[in-house]
């Protein structure tokens, strides 16, 4: 149900949002590692790498995606906390219809462009059609991932983050019952596990939707509030489009980086496979907590708290760094181990590969707490364009030490390109998350004098 974050203790509140955030993407991390432990154990290794030869591009495009949703309830999320409901309406109306239409685009632009943009990656040739078939699914299936994304960040920007976990935790049910249903009684092969994928996320997205329809009147549309506006659409895609051009801005530079490790052919992508799973798994309590701050600062911010706002920001930044040392230490330590979740022990080398890659990655994981509470933090006041630029850099580097030195140091260079690519972000974003909290603090102060 909904919450208002704009009284009581911050830290509190944000860990009461952030957890079953954070049991919602253990779930979808949870699925993600049985789908690639089922398709690599049973349908092989070529198999788990021709599911991860685009994983890169997967992240672009359904990143755009995500984070186009997220945006749009930013607004929302403000016009909530400054407890204006008809106007957090027309937001919501014109954000569905802005929603409706980037999926028809998007999913018919990738569906067709799915061959090219596999050659594009260096998808190695043993590996290509089962890396189309799985491709092409996922792409047809953007507007199921639209579906549940849209409306579970209007849930979240009210304050119920508990709604969209317990549907998630059902899909991720479904998903893996699916996957084995398709890959094992069928035998569709990649394809079977892309549409378990699919189908998932279109139950947990109509789930959704019934829910908001009989339980959460404070998302019904008014006949007032259902009309295109043309000053409300722009406001929406200018936090929107922001947002999910930062996501596939960052993932372009994870393309090139892809591209040079398929080059280093198929073993070193099973093993880059297997470890970005277990990295994706460890983002997510990263994730929860970003996106609980994001929440917190902008509710705060309609409600004319500054005060809170940096609360928020400092406690958020105290448990991403705290949270992101422990994670790196087990990826240190246990990096080899957790990979034979994907892995046969006898593939030696793709063991191998997986557990330098986590590995190296675990040293500077704690970065990621202050990247990801700094860009959500910024984006939540409002300032969704400053951020892209986070994204701009975190591109440039792993394109550059990509491109750079791949070819001649190999694998060991794909170990260390992600986190050159953390730094140069939060090079850039830390001042700038302080210089745009900086100005709306002046401009609450200027609103609460005047």
């Amino acid at each position: 149900m909904a919450k208002n974050m704009t009284e009581g203790n911050p830290m509190r509140l944000m860990l009461q949002f952030a957890l079953p955030l954070l049991g919602g993407n253990l779930l979808q991390q949870t699925y993600n590692i049985a789908d690639a432990a089922i398709v690599g154990r049973t349908l092989g290794a070529d198999a788990l790498a021709s599911v991860g030869a685009s994983s890169s591009v997967q992240f672009l495009v359904l990143g755009f995606c995500i984070g186009i949703c997220c945006g749009f309830g930013i607004p929302v999320s403000r016009y909530f906390g400054a407890q204006q409901p008809e106007k957090m309406r027309r937001y919501l109306f014109n954000a569905a219809v802005l929603t409706a239409g980037i999926g028809v685009v998007v999913t018919i632009a990738t569906a067709l462009l799915c061959p090219e943009i596999l050659r594009l990656l260096s998808t190695p040739d043993d590996i290509f059609a089962d890396a189309y078939r799985y491709l092409f699914v996922i792409f047809m299936g953007i507007p199921a991932t639209l579906l549940y994304n849209f409306l579970a960040s209007m849930l979240r920007s009210v304050g119920d983050s508990r709604t969209p976990f317990l549907f998630l935790a059902f899909s991720t049910v479904l998903n893996i019952a699916l996957d084995l249903f398709c890959i094992v009684t069928l035998d569709w092969g990649v394809s079977g596990a892309a549409i378990a994928t699919v189908a998932s996320q279109a139950a947990s997205g109509v789930l959704c939707l019934l829910f908001i329809r009989k339980r959460v009147s404070l998302l019904h549309l008014t006949g007032e509030a259902c009309r295109l506006e043309r000053h409300v659409c722009k406001k929406l895609l200018l936090m929107g489009v922001p947002m999910g051009l930062q996501y596939s801005i960052t993932a372009i530079g994870s393309m090139v980086m892809q591209a040079a490790n398929n080059g280093l052919g198929s073993v070193y992508v099973s093993g880059f496979t297997a470890g970005m799973k277990l990295k994706q798994f460890f983002l997510c309590p990263f994730d929860a907590l970003s996106t609980a701050v994001s929440v917190f600062c902008s509710q705060n911010l309609g409600a004319n708290q500054a005060k809170r706002m940096w609360e928020g920001l400092k406690k958020g930044l105290l448990i991403g760094v705290a949270y992101g040392v422990l994670a790196g230490a087990i990826l240190i330590l246990g990096g080899r181990t957790l990979s034979l979740l994907f892995v046969d022990a006898e593939a030696s080398a793709v063991l191998d590969a997986s557990a330098q890659y986590v590995g190296c990655m675990g040293y500077f994981f704690w970065l990621l707490g202050i990247l990801n509470v700094c860009r959500m933090a910024t984006q939540g006041i409002g300032f969704a364009g400053r951020t892209v630029f986070s994204g701009v850099a975190e591109m440039a580097a792993r394109s550059a030490v990509s491109l750079l030195l791949v070819g001649r140091y190999g694998y060991t260079v794909i170990c260390w390109t992600d986190q050159a690519a953390w730094l140069a972000a939060c090079l850039y974003l830390v001042p700038m998350t302080l210089l745009s909290m900086k100005t709306v603090t002046k401009e609450v102060q200027k609103r609460l004098n005047g």
